[in-house]
């Protein structure tokens, strides 16, 4: 039936939007990370997205961004500084990070709205028979 195709994409949506949004607070909570399990700073993740062939979506995989140089600042007195007393920081721009994280919002609330509103057609056609 149609308007569970309908509920079934919006769901899928909502879990991947749900993912974006949690790797984004990670993106953020380590921010200011100079020593990772890889042993250099943290990078920032993003989330990649893929049909899913059903109508949906799904997240395909997450990424470590290498395109965004690492920022590096003189502290002499940090454990991590190097031989110059510069310290290599994460590649998160906490801006951007927060803009990404406002438009996965918005993408959330969407679906959610697109749900209520496929509820209220499913329930007007369920008054129309009886």
């Amino acid at each position: 039936m149609q308007i569970f195709n309908t509920f079934r994409i919006n769901a899928s949506a909502l879990t991947a939007e749900r993912f974006r949004m949690d790797v984004i607070a990670s993106n953020l909570a380590n921010a200011e990370v100079t020593r990772s399990g890889n042993g250099g700073p943290y990078l920032r993740r993003e989330v990649i997205f893929e049909p899913d062939g059903e109508g949906g979506v799904r997240v395909s995989r997450v990424i470590e961004d290498r395109s965004t140089p690492t920022r590096k600042v003189f502290q002499p007195d940090h454990p991590d500084a190097d031989e110059n007393g510069l310290v290599e920081y994460p590649n998160v721009v906490v801006v951007n990070e927060i803009v990404d994280l406002m438009a996965a919002l918005r993408a959330y609330e969407a679906n959610v709205t697109a749900i209520n509103v496929s509820k209220e057609m499913a329930k007007s056609a369920l008054n129309i028979g009886g």
